[in-house]
């Protein structure tokens, strides 16, 4: 019998899901290790492995935030920027949006870019944006620019040469010069060949800067795992939900910076759902995404790290990412969310977070801040599950907050839990409403440590009737990482090119390289996209490809009015083609719960054998009331009407007043609203 284990490495857990051919599968949480990720990893899949024999693990797939944070962090290497004459100061001006609270800042100071001014080169030469050289390129000014790079010690280089997607001869001679000093090089046409020079170069410099970490981790992290008798392929999330080798993902760094939050919303696209929106939230942060017929919306470009408002992030007050990425939503809201006060006394929630150390305080693990697990535990939502919660320090800790503001701590407690919930409702605010979505004609779906305890609170703002909690919600994004298809995707900027069909061939039998299969494999499957504008126009939209003018325009211009509400008619234009190459791997494990055994933390409590009842806060019933705590096993055929608490092993589902809850056959719970809440 062959295994499939999935990691997920959160900021506060590591989740491990141990996955079966026949579907039983095993899963481990434990404290993640900041110091050390790995340790972390190989703590829970020996936990997760039990007496199992590694050997037979046949495949590792892993979602990391190791690039995420290096960006955020700033804990990159450091990068020589290498480009054409007279544009080396693009990267340094940069570009930079002020949001709400900088817009009045009269001693407001933009962050540092990417790479700093000195640390930019230039090389002489220049190509048009149909190809065609203009300026030969001028080897001597490449040698200068590499002894100059040498010279400074840097040790990893960007290249990104001026419409080098349509001709990248002049960016490979320059990588061949500069790696015969250089180590790490890599070029625009190599990462992501497509227009917009500044989105480009930042992509680039992105996979030069996190792209030796990344290598360096993958690698001892091979070497860990075979130090426990696990020599499986090790396989990487993307950020667009696709799964790729750990070489290739060393090679192509910068498309893993959302590979943690992808994992997640396949798991709730599996839920049989057409229509969910993922609702995810750990730790550390909470995370909203749309699937709209069990597709999780993408996006072509996205910001890492910068400033944002309601659950977004502004374009240009970050780095942008010019890479296929699942479209999510993101606020600094999770369980392990620092609540306090500020100069004027009001309550704050985040988005600091306690993260695994020193953690809630209830932890007792040295942390003393009031967090939203403390609030959720004085409430009574929460027990003691394998990581044992001290329910004193959390009282003690949330009188620091109830003392001041002159409520009781229950009424401390709860007014954490209100605003952390509608700081996670700004996230499904972004991806539903400021987009022209009605989210009540969706399901919610909620996993992730802390997600279950506010998913009803948070549907309740949109008036969503309908949360849906799968089984083993509190490792979802570990388990989601099981069905993630081996694929990757490429991408050409040529305008209107004269032969449609040779510039696919050509993505496609680069991709089909990327993986390590043919085209003509049973089972690789190629989809075909392209990115369509009016002409005179400098934005596109991506939609599917047909041969035929007349039916891609249509399709462009519905999706323009989709996108913009505007009915328009007009010439189009034809920027980058783009391919999606999915390859098969071995059959998914079945991880609807069946046959599984678990251990893990955050919130839930070892399973009963019939249901118990403790006190808990609701205000609907006047304050503390006894309520009965289920397990999934212990619920009837019948709905479980809340007040009521249902327990996992890995978190903890809060039923409030006006719910229902019921067990389906996939071991998911449904919660319905059985009357009528209130919406905002």
């Amino acid at each position: 019998m062959g295994y499939t284990i999935g990691v997920d490495v959160g900021g506060t857990f590591t989740d491990v899901v141990l996955g079966g051919t026949f579907g039983a599968i095993a899963v481990a949480k434990c404290l993640s290790t900041h110091y050390d990720p790995i340790a972390g990893i190989v703590a829970g899949v020996t936990r997760a492995l039990g007496d199992r024999d590694p050997a037979q693990v046949t495949r590792v797939v892993h979602a990391t935030t190791l690039a995420t944070n290096a960006v955020l962090e700033r804990k990159g290497v450091r990068v020589a920027f290498v480009t054409t004459q007279g544009f080396r100061a693009a990267v340094p001006l940069g570009r930079y949006a002020r949001v709400e609270e900088d817009r009045y800042d009269l001693r407001f100071s933009p962050p540092p870019p990417p790479v700093a001014a000195d640390d930019c080169f230039e090389v002489v030469e220049r190509v048009s944006a149909r190809g065609a050289v203009l300026t030969p390129l001028d080897l001597d000014s490449v040698r200068r620019a590499a002894a100059a790079i040498t010279a400074r010690g840097i040790r990893s280089a960007a290249v990104c040469l001026l419409h080098s997607y349509a001709n990248p001869a002049h960016e490979r001679q320059v990588a061949e010069l500069l790696r015969e000093s250089i180590p790490d090089v890599v070029t625009s046409s190599e990462i992501w060949p497509e227009i917009r020079e500044y989105e480009r170069a930042t992509t680039t410099i992105m996979s030069a800067y996190i792209g030796p970490l990344m290598a360096s981790y993958l690698s001892q992290l091979r070497e860990r795992l075979a130090e426990i008798g696990i020599r499986a392929p090790v396989h990487v999330m993307e950020s667009s939900g696709g799964v790729i080798s750990a070489e290739l993902a060393a090679r192509r760094a910068v498309a893993t910076i959302e590979s943690g939050p992808a994992a997640g919303v396949l798991a709730a696209a599996g839920t049989g759902f057409p229509d969910v929106i993922s609702f995810d939230m750990g730790g550390t942060t909470a995370k909203a995404c749309v699937v709209r017929g069990g597709t999780p919306e993408i996006t072509n470009e996205f910001h890492v790290g910068g400033k944002g408002s309601f659950g977004g992030r502004r374009a240009g007050t970050g780095v942008p990412i010019k890479t296929p990425a699942i479209d999510l939503a993101e606020v600094g809201a999770g369980g392990g969310s620092v609540a306090w006060l500020d100069a004027a006394g009001a309550l704050r929630v985040g988005p600091h977070s306690a993260g695994s150390s020193p953690g809630p305080a209830c932890y007792g693990l040295g942390g003393s801040e009031p967090t939203v697990t403390d609030a959720n535990l004085v409430l009574g939502y929460l027990s003691s599950a394998s990581l044992p919660l001290t329910p004193d320090l959390a009282a003690k800790a949330l009188d620091r907050l109830a003392s001041p503001l002159g409520v009781s701590r229950e009424e401390a407690a709860y007014a954490v839990h209100e605003i952390v919930s509608a700081s996670m409702a700004s996230a499904v605010h972004v991806v539903t409403v400021q987009r022209g979505i009605d989210p009540r004609g969706f399901a919610l779906v909620a996993f992730g440590g802390a997600g279950p305890m506010h998913a009803a609170r948070v549907a309740e703002r949109f008036g969503i009737g309908t949360v849906v909690v799968p089984a083993h919600c509190g490792v979802a994004s570990a388990a989601g990482l099981l069905t993630g298809a081996l694929s990757t995707d490429r991408v050409l900027s040529r305008l209107d090119a004269p032969d449609s069909s040779a510039v696919f061939t050509s993505l496609a039998t680069d991709a089909a390289a990327d993986l390590g299969v043919s085209l003509s494999d049973p089972g690789v499957l190629v989809s075909r996209s392209v990115d369509v504008r009016f002409k005179g126009q400098s934005h596109d939209l991506t939609v599917a490809w047909t041969s035929s003018r007349e039916v891609l325009a249509s399709r462009f211009f519905a999706r323009y009015e989709e996108v913009y509400g505007i009915a328009q008619r007009g010439e189009i234009e034809l920027v980058s083609y783009r391919i999606h190459l999915t390859a098969p791997t071995s059959p998914p494990p079945d991880t609807t719960g069946n046959g599984a055994d678990g251990d893990g933390a955050d919130g839930g409590g070892t399973a009963a054998a019939v249901p118990r009842a403790r006190r808990a806060y609701f205000p609907e019933s006047g304050g503390y009331a006894e309520v009965p705590v289920h397990t999934r096993d212990t619920m009837a055929d019948r709905p479980l009407h809340g007040p009521a608490i249902i327990e996992d092993a890995e978190s903890t589902i809060v039923v409030p007043p006006g719910w229902a809850a019921t067990l389906a056959g996939t071991r998911a719970v449904h919660l319905t609203r059985s009357t009528t809440c209130r919406t905002s």
